[in-house]
């Protein structure tokens, strides 16, 4: 029986081609169906997280606008001018997360480190800045139990902060990964959550600055 004249010799005994080299950039593990499930399992769990904190804050505005409403002690407190400073700080920051995708896209891993470390580092003195503004607040005699509208001052921004904790921790974990050269694939659905996460924060510090110059 004759062989096809397609399978020649070096057809048959032709090794298979090796897997791909993972040089630490490439994230490792899985195939590309495996990495799809799990950023649908990670946009699933960031989505749920945003909405149980919208809700939140959405309880706390409730609670907010009915004491504002409802009561004759409500006296507006002399906001520290410090939260402008601090807001600025959060806007750039995330201005500086979206430059930091934009070069990873681009293939540029330096440009990456260097304004994901830069947004890392506002993150960082956001916080600072808050701790800044309690302490004026305090120096000045205003605290939580002085009135209803700095009773509610200390509570919001403080909760924003805690979220905010979360947000750089994310930051610092993406900021070592990319230092390591270790941000492949498999974990840049880290990135991009935690850079949704940190503009969802950000538009949270606007809306409660707004709340606290015009209803406050």
């Amino acid at each position: 029986m004759s062989m096809p004249a397609s399978l020649t010799h070096d057809t048959i005994h032709r090794p298979p081609p090796p897997p791909p080299i993972d040089h630490g950039w490439g994230g490792g593990g899985g195939g590309s169906d495996g990495r799809g499930a799990d950023r649908r399992a990670s946009f699933t769990g960031l989505f749920v997280l945003l909405a149980a904190s919208t809700m939140v804050f959405a309880a706390f505005t409730s609670a907010f606008v009915v004491r504002r409403g409802l009561s004759d002690d409500w006296a507006s407190m002399s906001k520290p001018p410090i939260l402008f400073v601090n807001t600025v700080v959060l806007l750039v920051s995330s201005f500086l997360l979206d430059l930091s995708r934009r070069a990873l896209k681009a293939g540029d891993r330096s440009k990456f480190n260097l304004w994901w470390t830069a947004a890392t580092g506002l993150g960082i003195l956001f916080l600072i800045g808050q701790a800044v503004a309690w302490r004026q607040l305090s120096a000045a005699g205003v605290y939580v139990a002085s009135n209803p509208s700095s009773s509610f001052f200390y509570v919001l921004t403080a909760a924003h902060a805690f979220h905010l904790l979360g947000g750089v921790a994310a930051l610092v974990y993406v900021d070592v990964q990319a230092l390591r050269l270790r941000l492949g694939p498999a974990k840049r659905t880290a990135i991009d959550v935690t850079a949704v996460f940190w503009h969802f924060l950000d538009g949270l510090w606007v809306y409660l600055m707004v709340l606290f110059y015009v209803w406050g």
